[in-house]
């Protein structure tokens, strides 16, 4: 292309700087939204432009080096989204995977709204399922206007012109990379409709393509919010209330202040932060301070004590959350009526990386970095802070090192403390504009709250005398998630909160007569989702009484939970082949034994199979687990069986690891993970993957392997045993019956 053609082009260039069409189909209720950026284009700088990286649209920008660079709208933290996301876009763009990359979306609902939510942000495992469309669409279009740009500089038909590997080809011998080809297709109109890949034609899609962020996190190279350093950034230290809901009465910092290299501190409305030259400083400083605490307000009963409250509350009916057929009825008539209860403790989320931003804030802007999983609700709630529009509010992106829920909050705590200490130092002329970067300890994020709720449940069921259940209730006590925040308007309906219910009042399994009952409870405990929300606690509820029900009737449980699920063929799918790789029925070396579990959760199916071995002193081990999942068409089969076994570890860590606890005036007994134990890398069982293949849309990975793991390894331990585990976690040792 010549320079004369170049300026030519841009002179008919689109003036307009953004551009959004909405496209009809698989946009479901939400309708789905594709916005197109347009790069600055001005004649005169066309030239001097030209080697700058183009924006083809929203979500794909190539680079003169021929890079392709997919702007993930999703939070890369560490579940495969990067990969995943480029994987859809390369596909449709025919391009070489490995001129493939990725990087964090700026925070623009108007362009990067999840289509789930509504807004953007990461979570409920939708990434994959609510980009497949919008990516398809995103890069097949950027394909076309590529071609097109080579048609037209090549003066030929654009249907002649073949892609493949990131080369745009003709039969006459021209050939362009993307990168050559890219300033005049950021000229060029988007075409209103575009055709799809047929799937049957897919190179990348269904295949173990190389994760794009594996190098850089291997090497040291990624950029997470830790490795942020600003000229004159200052670090800070928040000392937030020993018990939840207390508050500060007064403070002195004399001794905080007298620490060298700590800069000043300030009062916020979550506690008092000590803010210093470095984090050393920052932590001798807070260790300093002295703080005089209101806790009129503070919630100050233990876990045993707010867990008797809830036994108390589940005597009585709660809300209905499900009703079919008549219960009462159903279980006058049963030839046999079993009940049981289960426990569950409040969890900490416990990333690896815990929770920090960097803040600088200026006059009539602020920029943020942080791994933000909330971006619309962060970027607001900063605002508001500051008393800013959200378009004030930059916020940069970064990989995060986990979070399973943790930074996505209605309230935004760690964004906004940070705006809170800037803006306090910045009101006091003591910072003079320097960054601030917020840490949260290990102790911080495990004592801070937040935490998966402590749930009750009892369950009851009436069988007939052919061992059919006829009747089934399910009662279940506990904080909701989502009461005081924005999603209470959507997601509780008549008082139930859906994240409580989810998992048991969509139980699958054909029963004539069913209720599920709620009462949600207040605490001072701060509550959130937590990897897999509801399901981690009805899924154990459900399956383990299933398995109770199975020893009681004498009924093979595989074989009872087909009987229950044959008019739902695709949680029939992944429980058979479970069953079946894990060798069903089939007898096992002595001391082994197994259990099984099955459950839905973020529109994916998993069956898993738990082989424990039995020691004669009563000590178990999880040696391994066979799973089964559908998640619909597998974009990437490696990073599933990574999720899945992800899933797993995360759910066993809770299997057999205490929870947080309350002690006797309220406060949180764990600190850090001696502690607070995750599963460590010798109690990791082996895990077998099995992908049903599928046509269906990608549905979520992130979390569906979590929660059929705790149930599936209660199960096993009751059929080697005859002994009923009804609490989490389980006991370290469980004794054989004789």
């Amino acid at each position: 292309m010549t320079d004369q053609t170049k300026i030519k082009l841009a002179q008919k260039a689109i003036v307009s700087s953004r551009r959004r069409f909405l496209q009809g189909a698989g946009a479901a209720s939400v309708g789905l939204v594709v916005g197109f950026h347009w790069a600055p284009r001005h004649a005169m700088a066309q030239k001097a432009a030209a080697a700058e990286p183009k924006l083809i649209n929203a979500f794909i920008r190539i680079a003169p080096d021929n890079t392709v660079t997919v702007l993930s709208k999703h939070l890369e933290m560490g579940q495969g989204t990067y990969t995943g996301l480029a994987t859809i876009v390369a596909e449709e763009l025919d391009a070489d995977w490995k001129q493939m990359r990725t990087e964090g979306a700026p925070a623009d609902v108007k362009l990067y709204a999840n289509l789930a939510f509504g807004m953007q942000g990461t979570g409920g495992s939708t990434a994959m399922a609510n980009s497949w469309d919008q990516l398809r669409k995103a890069g097949a279009t950027a394909c076309a206007m590529l071609v097109q740009a080579a048609a037209e500089d090549w003066k030929v038909p654009a249907r002649e012109i073949t892609v493949a590997k990131g080369v745009v080809s003709h039969a006459s011998g021209k050939k362009a990379t993307f990168g050559q080809l890219a300033a005049r297709a950021a000229t060029i109109a988007p075409p209103a409709d575009v055709p799809l890949k047929d799937p049957a034609k897919f190179t990348l899609i269904g295949k173990d393509v190389p994760r794009l962020d594996a190098r850089a996190k291997s090497n040291g190279t990624a950029q997470y919010t830790i490795d942020v350093k600003l000229p004159g950034q200052l670090t800070a230290l928040l000392q937030r209330a020993p018990l939840f809901g207390a508050t500060v009465k007064s403070f002195d910092a004399g001794k905080a202040k007298a620490v060298p290299g700590v800069v000043d501190v300030v009062q916020i409305s979550n506690g008092v932060a000590v803010v210093a030259k470095n984090f050393w400083a920052a932590k001798l400083g807070r260790e300093a301070l002295e703080i005089q605490w209101d806790d009129s307000r503070a919630e100050k009963r233990s876990t045993d004590e707010v867990m008797a409250e809830y036994k108390e509350l589940a005597k009585k009916p709660g809300l209905p959350a499900r009703k079919e057929g008549d219960v009462d009825a159903a279980f006058v008539k049963a030839a046999k009526v079993i009940e049981a209860s289960y426990d569950f403790p409040y969890l900490a989320h416990a990333p690896m990386e815990p929770l920090d931003c960097v803040v600088k804030l200026e006059a009539d802007k602020v920029e943020i970095w942080a791994g933000d999983q909330f971006q619309t609700v962060d970027q607001g709630n900063a605002a508001h802070v500051l008393g800013f529009k959200p378009e004030q509010v930059k916020i940069n992106t970064l990989y995060a090192g986990g979070s399973f829920g943790r930074r996505a909050t209605m309230q935004s705590d760690y964004i906004v403390e940070g705006v809170e200490i800037a803006k306090a130092m910045a009101a006091k002329g003591s910072n003079s504009g320097a960054p601030v970067r917020l840490v949260w300890t290990r102790e911080d994020d495990i004592q801070g709250g937040r935490y998966r709720p402590m749930y009750h449940h009892v369950l009851k069921a009436g069988v007939d005398d052919k061992g059919d259940i006829i009747a089934w209730q399910h009662r279940i006590v506990g904080q909701s998630i989502m009461a005081g925040t924005a999603f209470e308007q959507f997601m509780v309906k008549d008082g139930i909160d859906a994240t409580s219910v989810e998992g048991a009042s969509n139980l699958p399994y054909a029963i004539p007569n069913m209720s599920v009952e709620l009462h949600t409870t207040k605490t001072g405990v701060p509550v959130l989702w937590w990897r897999s929300v509801g399901s981690t606690h009805t899924a154990f509820a459900t399956e383990v009484f299933l398995d109770e029900i199975a020893n009681a009737t004498s009924q093979d449980p595989v074989a009872l939970r087909r009987k229950l699920l044959a008019r739902h063929p695709r949680h029939l799918g992944v429980l058979n082949l479970a069953a079946e790789k894990a060798g069903w029925g089939k007898p096992l070396p002595a001391g082994k034994v197994r259990g099984i579990a099955v459950h839905e959760s973020f529109a994916s199916f998993v069956a898993e199979v738990a082989e424990v071995a039995l020691q004669p002193d009563g000590s178990w081990k999880v040696e391994k687990i066979v799973a089964a999942v559908d998640c619909g068409t597998p974009i990437n089969p490696n990073i599933i069986r990574a999720q899945m076994e992800s899933g797993i570890g995360y759910g066993l860590s809770a299997t057999i690891k205490p929870g947080i606890s309350l002690a006797k005036g309220g406060a949180v007994e764990q600190s850090n993970f001696h502690d607070y134990e995750v599963l460590r890398i010798h109690e990791m069982p082996k895990v077998e993957v099995h992908i049903v293949p599928s046509k269906e849309k990608p549905t979520g990975i992130g979390e569906p392997g979590t929660p059929p793991v705790a149930p599936a390894v209660a199960n096993a331990l009751m059929s080697g045993t005859k002994m009923v585990f009804r609490a989490l976690p389980l006991p370290a040792t469980a004794t054989k019956s004789a």
